[in-house]
């Protein structure tokens, strides 16, 4: 059983940044499809951004493209959402989800098998 705890949220002002992290446990396959998803009251889950884990393949959601970026380390188990430029409407929840093979990246994460418990990120303009 793959468990996914999530860390690094908090409250910044626009324009700041945050690093969200992830520690995942429990892994029974080689690779996985990894992702962050966000949740905003009232809207959609969104994907913003995910890698496959066995060869580093990236997907990023067109609204955080070139402001946030994913990255792991293997050797922690550790799934990092590096994100920049923070703006007002990046505000929500952000989890942590992975999936087991077949996988895709992105979309809204219904798929997805394993979740973790969220993390809030809240940007105040």
């Amino acid at each position: 059983q793959v468990q996914l705890v999530e860390s690094g949220g908090g409250s910044v002002q626009a324009g700041g940044s945050l690093r969200l992290s992830c520690a995942a446990s429990g892994y029974t396959y080689r690779s996985y499809c990894m992702g962050w998803f966000r949740q905003a009251p009232g809207k959609e889950r969104e994907g913003v951004a995910g890698i496959w884990t066995d060869g580093g393949t990236t997907y990023y959601a067109d609204s955080v493209k070139g402001r946030f970026t994913i990255s792991q380390n293997n050797a922690k188990n550790t799934l990092y959402l590096q994100m920049n430029s923070l703006k007002p409407e990046d505000t929500a929840m952000y989890y942590c989800a992975a999936d087991r093979p077949p996988c895709t990246l992105g979309g809204h994460g219904a798929e997805y098998d394993y979740w973790g418990q969220g993390t809030q990120v809240t940007v105040s303009s």
